[in-house]
Parts: structure tokens; C-alpha cells; sequence
């Protein structure tokens, strides 16, 4: 499915909602994406929006990495939480269900 196709789709069947936005471009940019969107047979307004959610998606990503890097080892100092080794050891005997 073209992203426009999603565009309409979402705009009509979804019930997204649009906002108006402008933007500011060199020469060489609006060119480079009049070439890529007339290439890709989408509008420009597309191409943007299309560009704009993989830089969110993958500002996501990082945001996600970023915060189990800062949760890792987070429980490791604590002396109040069992061994899992010695809760499992238990387990093994337990019928199943």
C-alpha cells in the first residue's frame, strides 16, 4: 500500500486527523524530494510524513534502549529478593496443569 494510499485511508477510515504545517527548504531539498516522491508515485506531503514516522520510530527505539541501559542492574545491590535458583528448585517438583 502507497503511503499515500495509508494517508487517505487513515485520514477517511481512521479518523486521523491532520494539521497543517509549514516548512522552510533549500532549493536542493524541495528538489531532492519533488525527485523522490514523483520516483516513489506519492505527494511530497507523503514523502515528509513517510520520513517523519521512521525518524520517530526510530527515535523510539533508542528511547527504549536508552532506558533499559539505565534500569540494567538496577535490583543487583538489593538483599531483600530471593535467589530465583533456589525459588526454581521448588518448581521442578510441581505437577503440571
Amino acid at each position: 500500500m502507497y503511503i499515500f494510499e495509508y494517508t487517505l485511508f487513515a485520514y477517511i477510515t481512521l479518523g486521523v486527523r491532520m494539521v497543517r504545517t509549514q516548512i522552510y527548504l533549500t532549493e536542493e531539498e524541495k528538489k531532492g524530494i519533488a525527485d523522490a516522491a514523483l520516483a516513489r508515485g506519492v505527494s511530497q506531503s507523503d514523502l515528509i510524513r513517510q520520513a517523519i514516522d521512521v525518524m520517530l520510530e526510530q527515535q523510539g527505539r533508542v528511547r527504549k534502549t536508552r532506558i533499559l541501559d539505565e534500569i540494567a542492574g538496577v535490583w543487583a545491590d538489593r538483599d531483600d529478593i530471593p535467589d530465583i535458583r533456589h525459588m526454581r528448585t521448588g518448581w521442578r517438583g510441581r505437577p503440571g496443569r
